[in-house]
């Protein structure tokens, strides 16, 4: 994560807001890197994969 996109998020955010939501856009942010991270070192599953995974709770 960088310096910048905290500031474009504090910058996203309306004039008074409570820190909760600054810490939630950061916590998001983050979340997305890893996501994105994952990609691309191909931790990935297909749809059917994850339907196979999950269809003993999906019935």
């Amino acid at each position: 994560m960088t310096k910048e996109q905290v500031i474009i998020s504090v910058h996203e955010l309306p004039e008074f807001f409570e820190p909760e939501q600054l810490i939630e856009r950061i916590i998001a942010l983050q979340k997305m890197e890893e996501g994105l991270e994952q990609i691309d070192k191909g931790e990935v599953v297909t749809v059917e994969q994850a339907r196979q995974c999950l269809s003993p709770w999906l019935r």
